[in-house]
């Protein structure tokens, strides 16, 4: 079947929806299976790109307008259906798409895709919606219905309920872009018309193809989120060391270590997101060693003066900018990969020389994935001691710390400029024996 431009945007839009509901299947995956840039131009790719997202960000909120519509639930087997009425939904309420042209394409789109039986219902629960939104929509807990109730319970019960709905609330938005560049920061920053937040990260306030920006295919500077950043400042002067970045793809962390003077090698166990990695790091200029292996079975010869263990994580703390985290992710697979993570560090632990610092970070908001691993680590492993961080070390950003030293991040910090990711980072000191 050929569908005509606009609506074959709307229909891989819902077939997005539907990998990553259904199947199952992580958004960037399904987006780069389905819209190549040989099948698709860039401005229909950016529409739906941010029409399946913009979709999976306001789920709860329109899936419970969708409910408060239908007289009865559809039947299971129309799953289609009610894809179209989500992103109908979304072009109505969060996209500016005119209500006329939202309802037409879906009702077209429900008649293409064959289900003709439920054009009618299609088009009378759209035109509602257009109609009476806004009472609808008044006394909805957008926070709370956004977020699957487990995590919101999770959240609560480890941050507060009021963190929680901070952290739920900042979910909604778009995150900004955050960039490190390999220098001078301040002519970056007046270049692309952004803002340093601290050392060389700077948000930039305007958005566009990122690699049309002005110094990105020269390699002047990568995408990195500022939670991020400051995760390798805590190495501290990094100058003439070695570093072993464990699972280091894409290679943020690599480049910012190769940046500030370090000799680096980097591990991961995947060939496609090595790759990825050596890809960057040819367009950054920047020579790390990069070796694929699968990090519970490799022995180099040497131990380094830092590891840093990014460990495979839920991603939970990344859901402003990957929203389908929050619908993927579940408390048995949380559990899955804690019990990895404890592995992983009891492996990067032996890689540490004497006096160095072991580095143990993931971008997840869950307790087992950060804060849980620290006293069992010390525990097991009497060679270490967990050497506190200070505010100074984090650029004065002491909301970012716990109270025994560890980093802890969550998207409602730095709230005022846009918010940052969740991200737990604990440093370990290995004693000079």
């Amino acid at each position: 079947m050929v569908l005509e431009p606009s609506i074959a945007t709307r229909a891989a839009a819902t077939v997005l929806i539907n990998d990553v509901l259904r199947a199952r299947r992580p958004f960037d995956s399904a987006f780069f299976h389905l819209a190549e840039p040989k099948l698709m131009s860039t401005r229909d790719r950016a529409f739906v790109h941010n029409l399946a997202i913009t979709t999976l960000r306001q789920l709860g909120t329109i899936d419970h307008l969708i409910q408060l519509c239908l007289q009865r639930p559809l039947p299971h087997r129309a799953h289609q259906v009610h894809d179209i009425l989500r992103i109908g939904f979304c072009q109505i309420l969060f996209m500016q798409v005119p209500d006329h042209g939202a309802v037409a394409s879906s009702v077209e789109l429900t008649r293409q895709l064959g289900h003709s039986a439920h054009i009618k219902l299609v088009n009378a629960v759209l035109r509602r919606l257009a109609r009476d939104n806004v009472s609808l929509a008044s006394g909805i807990d957008k926070a709370k219905v956004n977020t699957p109730q487990w995590l919101w319970e999770t959240w609560s019960t480890t941050y507060s309920e009021e963190i929680c709905r901070q952290i739920a609330t900042a979910h909604l938005a778009r995150a900004p872009l955050d960039i490190s560049t390999k220098g001078d920061p301040q002519a970056w920053a007046a270049e692309l018309d952004g803002d340093i937040l601290f050392a060389n990260t700077i948000r930039l306030t305007a958005r566009g193809q990122i690699n049309e920006l002005a110094g990105f295919k020269d390699g002047h500077w990568w995408v990195q989120d500022a939670a991020a950043g400051l995760v390798t400042e805590i190495a501290g002067d990094v100058t003439g060391k070695s570093v072993i970045d464990l699972c280091a793809a894409p290679g943020g962390k690599t480049a910012q270590f190769l940046a500030r003077g370090a000799v680096v090698t980097a591990v991961d166990r995947s060939p496609l997101r090595l790759k990825r990695l050596e890809s960057n790091m040819e367009r950054l200029g920047l020579t790390p060693h990069v070796v694929q292996a699968d990090v519970l079975k490799w022995h180099p010869e040497d131990t380094a003066d830092i590891v840093m263990l990014d460990a495979p994580c839920s991603a939970t703390g990344t859901a402003r900018r990957h929203p389908d985290v929050l619908w993927l992710k579940s408390m048995p697979k949380i559990t899955q990969m804690a019990a990895v993570q404890k592995k992983l560090m009891s492996t990067a632990a032996k890689l540490v020389a004497p006096g160095g610092l072991l580095i143990f970070a993931t971008c997840s908001l869950q307790p087992e994935e950060g804060i849980d691993h620290v006293a069992p680590f010390l525990d097991s492993h009497t060679a270490f001691q967990l050497e506190p961080i200070v505010a100074e070390e984090v650029y004065g950003l002491s909301e970012t710390l716990t109270p025994c030293g560890c980093f802890r991040s969550l998207p409602c910090h730095l709230s005022d400029s846009g918010g940052m990711d969740g991200f737990f980072a604990a440093r370990f000191r290995r004693q000079n024996v």
